[in-house]
């Protein structure tokens, strides 16, 4: 585990995440900062506490829009998308095997 510090809000934090998590760690944090700067800017809420929950809305809305259009598949997330590609390429792999492979059986 890698510790990071970061400041939200003007505050700071210590944070812990594994090596290979810390540029999206660093990347949530910059979005939560900016969208707590933002609720922060209206001067319409002045509490910190409030400032993070209005911003946390702001967030939720925006990954609930991100979910498939109307239709079979309207239910899930886009990263349950990537997940079932992933799936079904593991599964092409178990059985024709990994691409590479099979590009280099195709060129000799």
């Amino acid at each position: 585990m890698e510790r990071i510090d970061v400041s939200i809000l003007g505050r700071d934090y210590s944070l812990a995440c594994m090596a290979s998590e810390k540029d999206a760690l660093l990347a949530a944090v910059r979005h939560v900062d900016q969208r707590m700067l933002g609720v922060k800017g209206t001067g319409k809420v002045a509490s910190n506490e409030r400032i993070a929950v209005m911003a946390a809305i702001q967030i939720a809305i925006e990954l609930l829009a991100m979910r498939a259009p109307d239709g079979p598949l309207s239910n899930l997330a886009l990263g349950d998308f990537k997940r079932k590609i992933e799936d079904m390429n593991e599964m092409l792999d178990q059985v024709v095997g990994p691409a590479t492979q099979n590009q280099s059986k195709i060129s000799t």
